[in-house]
């Protein structure tokens, strides 16, 4: 939204930022001449289809526009609502001309090239402090306020799952240094302590990236930061390992999804159950806190296999490094999803769900769609429970549900100390 924002205002037009996330919409939509909505996420475009409603409503003949990573993918849904343009990736050039009436919008198709942008960096005025925003909790007890930017965008990768690949298609676009840097410079002097690189892989480009970092940590040895990279990415850059712990990074996260291989080559990830535990080993040699994440249910998951995903985390010593929400996520199959394709996904598949702006699916054993119900439960009625407490919850019910004796896991080493966002990254 900042960069939408900056684009806009570089071309005389007069914005308004409003972050619904995080503040009451308490602004009028009946003075305003175009209303734009950033969908970045699932989640984000699911709650926007109620204000979007209501934009229509208070001003008929408002122009209203849709922006980000998730409006392509909706955008049959979202015209049903009003809105009269979609922009999915690399979107700025093309609001910034439809904005200005400059050509009337024209939606890309999956095989055309997206365009390549003279960045310009964000413009962050009019949005909420940093301190209404997701914080970095360190060990001892301490926060820091957060900056978000992004070194890159898109991916060159074509995971089955992944929102990315139906808007991106395998290309990638790197930011220049100078506008990340600027972007950061912002933020450090709104107070951030830490950065958080939002790019869908930040070794996608790693000497982009690492020039990146050392830009940050010359410039602010005392800020840290965290970064997403493939586990693929680990294992090939191993070398870069130790100078992501030199530069001031506190995490890696890692999109894992699964430590089943069948499951692994569906979802087209690029890596097995061997290459993760070699990462593990990887990064805790060089001192990097790696944080995986997990599509934990999918049709072919069994009771067996969640147990063993749980037994896995817990003999790699992993448990504080895994956010409680991990252990609940369920397959998103959005339109547009590649995996759609696959007959393995389409024997399990129902209708478009309006209302979840998703395919419905149902697992053919109903005790795995039931036990992630009760996790999911579980897991949000205890979101600031210490994780162990939580996993040992979730792990004892798994077992009840396999017809097991639980049996408590150990720690490997001594407990953890792992910093981590507020607000847990999921997709």
């Amino acid at each position: 939204m900042a960069s939408a924002a900056a684009w806009l205002r570089a071309a005389g037009v007069a914005v308004e930022c409003v972050d619904t996330t995080k503040e009451r919409l308490s602004t009028s939509f009946r003075d305003a001449n175009l209303i734009g909505f950033h969908l970045p996420m699932h989640t984000a475009t699911r709650l926007a289809g109620p204000i979007i409603t209501r934009a229509r409503r208070e001003n008929p003949q408002a122009r209203l526009c849709a922006f980000g990573l998730y409006a392509p993918l909706n955008g049959e849904w979202l015209r049903s609502l009003g809105v009269e343009a979609v922009f999915g990736g690399e979107f700025e050039g093309e609001l910034t001309r439809w904005a200005t009436r400059q050509e009337v919008a024209q939606p890309l198709r999956a095989a055309e090239p997206l365009p390549r942008l003279h960045f310009l960096v964000p413009d962050r005025a009019g949005l909420p402090p940093l301190s209404r925003y997701a914080s970095l909790q360190l060990p001892d007890g301490t926060r820091r306020a957060v900056a978000y930017t992004e070194a890159s965008r898109g991916c060159k990768h074509l995971c089955r799952h992944c929102p990315i690949v139906p808007v991106y298609n395998g290309q990638f676009r790197i930011v220049p240094p100078d506008v990340v840097m600027a972007d950061i410079e912002t933020q450090v002097r709104l107070g951030a302590g830490h950065v958080t690189f939002g790019d869908p892989d930040f070794f996608n480009g790693p000497t982009h990236a690492m020039r990146i970092v050392d830009a940050l940590h010359a410039a602010h040895p005392g800020v840290s930061y965290d970064v997403t990279i493939k586990v693929e990415h680990l294992l090939r850059h191993r070398d870069l390992l130790p100078r992501l712990t030199d530069t001031g990074c506190l995490f890696v996260t890692s999109a894992v999804e699964s430590i089943d291989d069948r499951v692994l080559a569906r979802l087209d990830k690029g890596h097995t159950r061997a290459d993760f535990v070699e990462v593990v080993a990887l990064t805790r040699q060089a001192g990097v806190t790696l944080v995986p994440t997990f599509v934990a249910f999918h049709p072919w998951l069994t009771l067996e296999g969640y147990c063993d995903l749980l037994d896995t985390i817990a003999a790699l010593d992993l448990v504080d490094h895994v956010a409680p929400i991990q252990l609940a996520i369920r397959l998103l199959l959005p339109e547009g999803s590649p995996l759609l394709a696959l007959a393995e996904m389409r024997r399990h598949v129902g209708e478009f769900d309006a209302s979840t702006l998703a395919y419905r699916w149902t697992h053919p054993d109903p005790r795995v769609d039931l036990l992630q119900r009760e996790v999911i439960a579980m897991v949000g009625a205890k979101l600031k429970a210490d994780r162990r407490t939580v996993f040992a919850e979730v792990a004892a019910l798994a077992s009840e549900y396999a017809g097991r004796a639980y049996v408590s896991p150990k720690p490997v080493r001594d407990r953890a100390t792992v910093a981590y966002l507020n607000e847990p990254w999921y997709c």
